[in-house]
Order: C-alpha cells, then structure tokens, then sequence
C-alpha cells in the first residue's frame, strides 16, 4: 500500500511540475538532482538515461529511455521516459521520427500536463523541415497547422509567445513562395497563370515583405495576362496542350 502511495506521489509531481521552456515531464529531474525511485535498479536506470541525455549521447540516452519505459511500464518514469525518447529523436534532428513519437504521445495522453509542449514540438519538427521557397511547402503549412492547433487549445501556454512569432516566420516563407512561382511563370510567359499567383499572394499573406513586392508587379503582370487572354480569344496563342482557343 506504502509504495502505491508513492506511486500516487510520482505520478502528481510528474504531471505538475514544469517549467516555460520544458513543459510537464521534462523537467522532472533537474540538473543535480537526486533520483528516489522505490526500485534501486530502475534509480541507476533513470541516472544513466539523464547521463547520457545531458551529454547530448542521444542513441545511448535512447537505449536506456527505452529500457526505463519497457521494464516498469506501472511507474510513472515509463510516462517520462515515452517524452524523452521524443526528445532523443528531436534534438539528435531526426525531426521525422520524432514526430511520430509525439503524436503518439498525445494519443495515448491526450490530457496529461505535457501536452502542450508536445504539440509545441510537433510544429517545431516540421518548422525544422521546412524547405527553401522554391521547393514544396507542406512542412511549412503543417508546422502552421499545429502551431495554431496549440494557441487555440491552449491560449495560456508558455509556448504561444514563440508559436506566434514562427507562424509569421512561416507565412513569409509562404509568401515567398508564391512570389517565386509567380515570377516563373511570368518568366516562361505564363502570364495569366503568374497573375493568379501574384493576386493569390496579395489575398492570402497580405502583411508579408513577398506581399510588398508582389504590390510593385501587379500591373505590369495584369497587362500581360490581358494580352494573352486576348491573343488566346483571337486563336493567335496556343494554349497549355498546344491548341489554339477557339
């Protein structure tokens, strides 16, 4: 009865404690703090595991994480160890897997205290994976998605301040991507296609330095795509499959 108490114990300070930048779980143990697990192997389990996490050894952390999750799977330190082996992942930037393991997370905990951190950190990975604006931008929407995910779940998080902040990061990126698909296809005399573009961006990122330039094109890429819009109706251009419009 004595050691579920305890138990009882763990699993309450496992779940309130937390600072703004860690979040639930992850501050468990501070540095220099002493580990008092009721079983002295999983207490020299749980010192090896933050040895290894504090020295940045992420596959070893991982290893023994993993053997702090599987072998005491009733404690509350399995709980902690299925977080930091997201974390391993995360910062070893194996943004991917750790994506996996945090939606897990969420799954299978979809109320403990963490939860807004792991949904902070799901947006981070694919804020990480972002690609440059000339290549695909659905790392760039996802990371949007879930960022606004957690302002909305969770207003009075720590994390919203920087949430905030990298939605507007993404959105210009976003923004910038347009710019330059808009600019091919002016480029490759596309024009009415560049136009759309030009005007997509202006409607969707309004308040974006891509938004500014696109402000200063929209002219001359409106005349042009008049110009092709009446050349296609006359049957002079060709259109996309080679056909004159009739």
């Amino acid at each position: 009865m004595r050691k579920l108490w305890i138990y009882f114990l763990l699993l309450v300070f496992l779940c309130s404690c937390g600072g703004p930048h860690e979040g639930g779980l992850l501050s468990w143990f501070k540095k220099g703090s002493k580990v008092e697990a009721p079983d002295p192997e999983l207490a020299q389990l749980v010192e090896k595991a933050l040895k290894y996490y504090r020295k940045g050894h992420w596959e070893l952390a991982e290893e023994a994480f993993r053997a702090i999750r599987d072998r005491y799977p009733d404690t509350p330190y399995a709980l902690w160890a299925e977080l930091k082996l997201a974390d391993c992942k995360f910062y070893a930037k194996q943004y991917l897997e750790a994506i996996v393991l945090y939606e897990e997370f969420e799954k299978l905990h979809p109320t403990n205290e963490a939860i807004p951190y792991v949904i902070y950190q799901i947006g981070t990975c694919y804020y990480k994976l972002m690609l440059s604006p000339d290549r695909d931008q659905s790392f760039t929407k996802k990371a949007i998605e879930n960022y606004e995910r957690l302002i909305e779940r969770f207003p009075d998080s720590p994390y919203v301040v920087e949430a905030r902040q990298r939605i507007k990061e993404c959105r210009e990126r976003l923004g910038e991507h347009e710019l330059y698909v808009a600019r091919y296809y002016f480029r490759t005399k596309r024009y009415r296609a560049a136009y759309w573009r030009i005007l997509y961006l202006l409607q969707t990122y309004p308040n974006t330095r891509a938004a500014h330039k696109a402000q200063t094109l929209a002219q001359r890429y409106y005349a042009k795509a008049l110009e092709e819009t009446r050349a296609l109706a006359a049957g002079t251009l060709k259109d996309f499959w080679g056909k004159p419009v009739r």
